[in-house]
């Protein structure tokens, strides 16, 4: 039986993308901000494009901020995409602003220090080993599009990938229940249907 996710719509994010790369990767998928089905499903979805600060209000206007700590406290399933990775953090500095963010994981979200920005194209990352999410995704490449990203890790021990444009910064982050990557594996094209099709085979075992 096919787990069911739920791609939490909040005004922000590669809604249909995400939703046909997850049917694709075995999901039986809904795009909601249901908060209800958003709570019971087998595994959240936060997706996120545009200004930590705009994606915030976004996901305060559908009560995100309590959904996403309730389900990891309770241990379920969440996935979080670009800004929907970033908003994990505990605040985002833009412009010279300092937002609060959900802060299931300490640390700071900053504008990247590289020559070109925003860093918009394909990258390859360095993930672990014993990583689960890149199981048979070695050496590939995958699709970035921002400026700004988690370059010191402060948190628990986690399985923890790092990319480079400019400076090093976080990739992607596996931490229990919760993992998320900077890079948009939708857009990614067979390397990021792996990592979905490795992310969903994960539900159907919790």
């Amino acid at each position: 039986m096919a787990p069911k996710v739920v791609v939490l719509d909040y005004g922000s994010g590669n809604l249909r993308s995400a939703e046909r790369a997850l049917v694709a990767a075995g999901a039986e998928v809904m795009v909601t901000a249901d908060s209800t089905l958003a709570a019971e499903c087998d595994g959240l979805v936060v997706p996120g494009v545009g200004a930590f600060g705009a994606c915030m209000a976004g996901l305060r206007g559908v009560g995100g901020p309590q959904l996403v700590a309730a389900r990891v406290a309770a241990g379920r399933p969440v996935f979080g995409i670009c800004v929907g990775m970033q908003v994990l953090f505990a605040s985002g500095v833009e412009h010279g602003n300092d937002g609060a963010g959900i802060a299931i994981w300490p640390g700071v979200v900053e504008p990247l220090v590289a020559p070109v920005l925003p860093h918009m194209g394909w990258n390859t990352v360095a993930a672990p080993a014993e990583s689960r999410l890149f199981a048979g995704v070695g050496g590939e490449r995958f699709y970035f599009v921002h400026s700004f990203a988690v370059q010191h890790w402060t948190g628990r021990a986690a399985l923890l990938t790092w990319a480079e444009h400019g400076s090093r910064f976080l990739a992607a982050v596996e931490d229990g229940p919760v993992v998320a990557t900077q890079f948009h594996p939708e857009k990614s094209g067979a390397a990021g249907a792996r990592l979905l099709t490795n992310w969903v085979n994960t539900l159907t075992e919790a």
